[in-house]
């Protein structure tokens, strides 16, 4: 493995998954508070920001979780965990990454930088909850949906009971995708004591993910009643409920394979939401 490689793989782009999983539900409120038309610089700055803050959180997560990883068999190729990639390798990359996402929030207004900073903050506790919190996926939600509040902020805008329901609805879609992938390790992290909402929920895993699918589902429609959208919106909600039914599915039996299928498929839902927004508001406003 060449080094320009390992460094790639240290930042998941050979897994963009995680990237579109953070895209989708920052471009839909970019795409709501500017009625449609969001300026060029500010979706540029958050495209950029999502790419560079998740390669960050990756090297972050490894660099946390490099005693553990090789006893993980979905991690222990990672380049931390073989040791192709030295720790100070890691972490001039993760300066690297950090000043870049500096850049970018510094053209953005003063209240912008001071939420960045929680957002760093919550990226960094992250990977240390997995070892003493029971539902470490609640830290992720508030990680991954950060760009939500960011988007409210960097256009001077207040965050209104839309944008927290908004906020909330991204949270608990992720606390129950992530839930999914945590079925895939749940065999390992039994035991070598990682805790994740897999293991919480045990037997009623399927039960409350449901129960985390209906909740999102209810939480969009009010945030597209609150932004007056219309059937087009709507309509890619249905779609998003039926990727949802699939998805419990797909984890009945509890295979791996099968839990990092509906995993996946999450790129589907908010790619599908994200259509709802923009076509309904470019067609219907």
């Amino acid at each position: 493995m060449t080094k320009i490689s390992a460094y790639s793989k240290l930042m998941r782009f050979d897994k963009p998954i995680g990237i579109f999983l953070l895209l989708w539900p920052t471009l839909w409120p970019l795409w709501l508070v500017n009625k449609g038309v969001p300026g060029l610089k500010m979706f540029l700055i958050f495209i950029l920001g999502v790419v560079v803050m998740r390669s960050a959180g990756c090297v972050i997560n490894d660099i946390v979780d490099k005693d553990i990883d090789p006893s993980v068999e979905r991690t222990r190729a990672r380049p931390l965990a073989n040791q192709s990639v030295s720790m100070g390798e890691a972490y001039i990359l993760l300066l690297i990454l950090l000043s870049i996402a500096l850049t970018l929030v510094l053209q953005l207004n003063l209240s912008s930088f001071f939420w960045a900073l929680g957002g760093l903050l919550i990226t960094i506790i992250y990977p240390f909850c997995k070892r003493f919190f029971s539902a470490p996926q609640l830290i992720l939600g508030f990680a991954f949906s950060w760009s939500i509040p960011m988007v409210y902020v960097a256009n001077n805008l207040a965050l209104s009971a839309e944008a927290y329901l908004l906020w909330l609805s991204v949270g608990l879609w992720i606390v129950m995708y992530d839930t999914f992938y945590a079925l895939v390790d749940k065999e390992d992290d039994l035991k070598i004591g990682i805790k994740s909402t897999a293991i919480l929920f045990g037997e009623r895993v399927g039960f409350i993910t449901a129960l985390l699918q209906i909740s999102v589902v209810l939480l969009w429609v009010f945030v597209g009643l609150f932004y007056e959208l219309n059937f087009i919106y709507f309509s890619s909600l249905i779609v998003a409920a039926c990727f949802f039914v699939r998805q419990q599915l797909l984890i009945r039996a509890r295979d791996p394979e099968q839990c990092l299928k509906a995993f996946l498929e999450n790129n589907y839902v908010g790619l599908v939401v994200f259509l709802g927004v923009f076509l309904d508001l470019l067609f219907i406003k």
